[in-house]
C-alpha cells in the first residue's frame, strides 16, 4: 500500500462535504437575497399605490372645502362694504351700527340653528355676526337674539390684538344643541374708510362647518378638526378624541404651523392621520384640519403578500439546496477520480497538459469570447424560457394567460436567433469566422431553398418562378451560401402581399454567377435604400413584419467573405430585386481556406 493511500478517501471525503456546504451556502444566500430585493419591490409598489389613492381622497375633499372658504370670504367682503354700515362708522355713530346692520344682514343669517346644518344654500348663511372696533376688541350688540347669541367666553375668543388688514380665518368651538361642541369657521373681515383709506373696523361672520366633522363615508375617511388642544370629531368617542388630539399636539408642535402624517391607532385599529393648518398666518388661534383613512385592509394586503412570498421563498431554497447538492456532488466527482490517479493517469495528464500549453493563447481568446457570448446572451434566455415553459404548465392557467405565457416563449426563440446571428457576425468582426471555399453546384442549393419557401405559411397565395440553369458551379462554403439563399427568400415571403410573386433567376456571365431575388410588395423608399443593409435597420415597410434587421447585413457579409457581394438592385412601384454575385468555379479549382 503507497504510503497516504488510506487517507485520501478522508480528504475526498472532506473536500466533498465542504463543496456540499459552500454551495448550499452560496444558493441561499443568492435566493434569500431575491425574494427579498422582490419582497421589498411588491411592499413598495402596494405602498405607492396605496398612498396615491390616499392623497386623491383627501385633494378631492380638500378641493370642496376650499372652494366653500371661497365662497365664504366672498359675501363676507360683499357685506363689508355695505354702504350704511360704512355710514355708522365714519359718523362715529356707534349706536346705529348693529340697527343699521340689522337690515343689511338680513339675507346672510340663518333664520334658526335648524337652517344652518341644512345643505345647499343654507351652509352660506351665518349663525351669527359681531363687529371689532379700531382696537380689535368686540362691539357688544344691543340684542343677541337678532346677532346670534354667544357665551361672554366665546365671544371674547373673537377679539384680536390689532384690526386685520386683510381677511382673517379663525375657528370657533361653542356649545351646541346636543352633547357634542359645534364649530365655527370665523371670517374676519375689514372695514375701510371710504374718506382715509385705512381699517377703521372689521366685520366678523360665524358660519357652520358642516364638511370637517363628517361622519365616516364609503371611503372610510374620518374627518375633524383639532382646536386649542381639543379633537372635534363626533364619530369617535370622548377619550380616544384626547388621546388622538394629545397625539397631533406633540406631533404638530406648539404653534401646530404646517401639516404632515402619523399611524395612529384608533378603537383598536390602525389609521393613517393627516394634518394640516387650515388658518395659516391668521391673527386668530391655529386649527388644524384633520384626516384619518383606514389602514387595516393595506395591512391585511402586505400582510398576505409577505406570507406569499415566505412560502415560495421556503419552497425555492429548499429546491437550491437540493439542485446545489446534487451539483456539488457532481463537481466532486473529477477531484475524486484525480485523487484516486495512478501513475499512468498523471503521466496522461501530464502529456496532455504539455499539449495544451502550444495552444494555450488560442484557446483562451477562443474561450474567453465564447464564454462571454455564452454567458451574457444564451444561459439568460435559456433560463427565461425555462420559467416561461415552466409556468405555462401550470394548472389553473386561463386562456389569456396562457396566449401571454406562449407569445413570450415565441419571443425566447426569436432572441435565440438573433443572438446566432450576433456570434456570427462578432466572429465575421473578429476576424475568426474561417470559410473552406470549394467548387460546388449553386443550383441544388437554390432548388432547397425554393422547397423550403413553399414550407412556409400560405396565407398570402404567393406564385413562385423560378429560371434555373442545369448546373451552376461556383466557389464558396455550402452552409455559407444556404444562409445567404434562405435570408433572400424569407425575406421575399415576408415583405410581399396577398396574391403576390416570387421570381428567382440565375446565370453565369463574365466570371460570375448571379442569383436575382424579385418579389411584389411595398417598395423600399429611396431615402432608405441606403440603409437597408445595415444591422438591425427597420424601415417603414417592414416595421409591422417579425423581423430583427440582421439578415440582410449577415447575408452581405458571407457574399463578401467568399469574394462576392449582395446588392439592391432596384425597388419601385410593386417590384423589389436583390442580386447575389459569387465566383464561378474553375474546373480545377483547389479549396480554399478564406480568413476573415
Amino acid at each position: 500500500m503507497k504510503p497516504g493511500a488510506a487517507s485520501q478517501p478522508a480528504g475526498v471525503a472532506s473536500f466533498r462535504v465542504r463543496l456540499v456546504l459552500a454551495m448550499m451556502l452560496l444558493v441561499s444566500v443568492v435566493a434569500t437575497a431575491g425574494l427579498l430585493f422582490a419582497q421589498h419591490n411588491v411592499a413598495a409598489t402596494v405602498k405607492q399605490d396605496f398612498e396615491r389613492a390616499f392623497r386623491a381622497e383627501v385633494a378631492a375633499l380638500d378641493a370642496g372645502r376650499e372652494i366653500r372658504h371661497a365662497l365664504l370670504a366672498e359675501r363676507a367682503r360683499a357685506l363689508a362694504r355695505r354702504p350704511r354700515i360704512h355710514a355708522a362708522l365714519e359718523d362715529d355713530a356707534l349706536d346705529l351700527l348693529y340697527p343699521s346692520a340689522r337690515d343689511e344682514l338680513s339675507d346672510v343669517m340663518a333664520p334658526g340653528a335648524g337652517a344652518a346644518r341644512e345643505g345647499g344654500g343654507a351652509a352660506l348663511r351665518a349663525t351669527f355676526y359681531r363687529f371689532l372696533d379700531a382696537r380689535g376688541r368686540v362691539l357688544p350688540p344691543p340684542d343677541e337674539k337678532e346677532v346670534g347669541a354667544l357665551d361672554p367666553a366665546v365671544e371674547a375668543r373673537l377679539s384680536l390684538a390689532r384690526l386685520p388688514d386683510r381677511p382673517q380665518t379663525g375657528y370657533l368651538a361653542r356649545a351646541g344643541g346636543g352633547s357634542e361642541d359645534e364649530v365655527d369657521e370665523v371670517i374676519a373681515m375689514p372695514i375701510i374708510s371710504s374718506e382715509t383709506g385705512q381699517t377703521i373696523a372689521a366685520l366678523v361672520l360665524g358660519f357652520r362647518t358642516p364638511d370637517l366633522t363628517l361622519a365616516p363615508g364609503a371611503s372610510g375617511i374620518l374627518r375633524g378638526v383639532w382646536l386649542d388642544g381639543r379633537l372635534h370629531l363626533p364619530a369617535l368617542p370622548p377619550a380616544e378624541r384626547a388621546a388622538l388630539a394629545r397625539d397631533v399636539a406633540v406631533a404638530a408642535g406648539a404653534r401646530a404651523e404646517g401639516g404632515g402624517s402619523l399611524s395612529v391607532r384608533v378603537l383598536g385599529a390602525p389609521y393613517l392621520l393627516f394634518y394640516k393648518r387650515l388658518n395659516p398666518d391668521s391673527s386668530f388661534p391655529p386649527a388644524l384640519g384633520l384626516s384619518l383613512y383606514p389602514l387595516a385592509a393595506s395591512l391585511a394586503r402586505q400582510r398576505q403578500l409577505l406570507w406569499q412570498f415566505a412560502a415560495a421563498g421556503a419552497l425555492l431554497w429548499l429546491v437550491a439546496l437540493g439542485t446545489s447538492n446534487v451539483l456539488s456532488l457532481r463537481l466532486a466527482r473529477p477531484v475524486e477520480r484525480l485523487a484516486l490517479d495512478s501513475a499512468a493517469d498523471r503521466s496522461e495528464r501530464a502529456r496532455a497538459e504539455a499539449a495544451l500549453a502550444t495552444t494555450h493563447q488560442e484557446l483562451l481568446r477562443a474561450a474567453r469570447f465564447s464564454a462571454d457570448a455564452s454567458h451574457q446572451l444564451k444561459t439568460p434566455v435559456t433560463v427565461l424560457r425555462a420559467g416561461l415553459e415552466s409556468l405555462l404548465a401550470e394548472p389553473g392557467l386561463g386562456a389569456a394567460a396562457r396566449e401571454e405565457l406562449s407569445a413570450l416563449v415565441h419571443q425566447t426563440y426569436r432572441l435565440t436567433g438573433v443572438i446566432d446571428d450576433l456570434l456570427l457576425l462578432s466572429r465575421l468582426d473578429a476576424g475568426r469566422l474561417r470559410l473552406d471555399l470549394r467548387a460546388l453546384d449553386l443550383v441544388p442549393l437554390i432548388a432547397a431553398g425554393l422547397d423550403d419557401l413553399g414550407a412556409l405559411p400560405e396565407g398570402a397565395g404567393l406564385e413562385v418562378a423560378a429560371e434555373l440553369p442545369a448546373a451552376l458551379p461556383v466557389l464558396g462554403e455550402r452552409n455559407a451560401l444556404a444562409l445567404i439563399i434562405q435570408n433572400l427568400f424569407e425575406n421575399a415571403h415576408k415583405y410581399n402581399r396577398p396574391g403576390g410573386r416570387i421570381r428567382v433567376a440565375a446565370h453565369a456571365g463574365n466570371g460570375w454567377a448571379v442569383l436575382t431575388v424579385g418579389n411584389t410588395g411595398r417598395a423600399i423608399p429611396p431615402d432608405a435604400q441606403a440603409a437597408v443593409f445595415e444591422r438591425f435597420h427597420r424601415g417603414a415597410v417592414g416595421e409591422d413584419v417579425p423581423g430583427h434587421g440582421l439578415g440582410l447585413n449577415l447575408a452581405r457579409e458571407l457574399a463578401r467573405l467568399q469574394g462576392g457581394d449582395l446588392t439592391l438592385e432596384r425597388s419601385a412601384g410593386d417590384w423589389t430585386e436583390f442580386v447575389v454575385r459569387c465566383r464561378l468555379a474553375e474546373p480545377a479549382a483547389a479549396p480554399v481556406g478564406a480568413p476573415a
